[in-house]
């Protein structure tokens, strides 16, 4: 009876939009970052991304609740769904600080970062476009985990260089929750790759 019942493909499709907003998003994150000057419109331009993501999550909940036979499991499906938004989250969160903060300028450690962030982005979008056959996802999944421990690097040396240059107080905690936010994403981006690689392992 079960071989009757199609099995629901349009999770993958759904992914793949949740992935492409992602990559936007990171986009005109690195843009913001290598403005000349940081503004509350180019915050408020990554929020819509955001709203987005918030939008197909709610559609991939939806489908799932309404889907009897899925072509993955349904724990499975939840988790990347969540994963993904939580990239989305953590890459607005960065814009936010820096709107909020008042900040003019990203540093190199900042533009870096956001860049890993990018590559990430990058990696997400070509491994879901592996996902309805699960194959080739490992090289894109290997990628990101070097991106995470890199951007891990990147953040450790741009907090240590705060206590050394004669920073403010307030810019201390300005930028060191800038750079703790923004390699949080990428951590958020290692989720993404850790849940892929799960799937792919459950199903070869």
């Amino acid at each position: 009876m079960f071989n009757l019942i199609p099995r629901e493909e349009k999770f993958f499709d759904m992914f793949g939009e949740a992935a492409h907003n992602i990559q936007a998003a990171a986009r005109a994150l690195i843009q913001m970052f290598k403005a000349f000057e940081i503004t509350e419109e180019q915050w408020k331009a990554i929020e819509e991304f955001e709203h987005e993501g918030d939008k197909i999550t709610h559609r991939i909940l939806r489908k799932l609740n309404r889907t009897f036979v899925t072509p993955i499991d349904r724990e499975d499906i939840h988790h990347m769904t969540t994963a993904l938004d939580d990239v989305m989250d953590l890459i607005e969160a960065a814009a936010a600080r820096m709107a909020m903060y008042k900040v003019k300028e990203a540093t190199p450690y900042a533009r870096r970062l956001a860049e890993l962030i990018g590559l990430c982005a990058d990696q997400i979008v070509k491994a879901v476009e592996h996902m309805p056959r699960l194959e080739h996802l490992q090289e894109h999944c290997v990628e990101i985990n070097r991106l995470e421990n890199e951007a891990d690097n990147v953040s450790r040396e741009a907090i240590a260089g705060l206590f050394e240059g004669g920073a403010t107080p307030i810019d201390i905690i300005k930028w060191k929750e800038i750079y703790e936010t923004l390699e949080t994403a990428t951590d958020r981006c290692e989720d993404v790759a850790n849940i892929l690689e799960q799937i792919a392992l459950k199903h070869a």
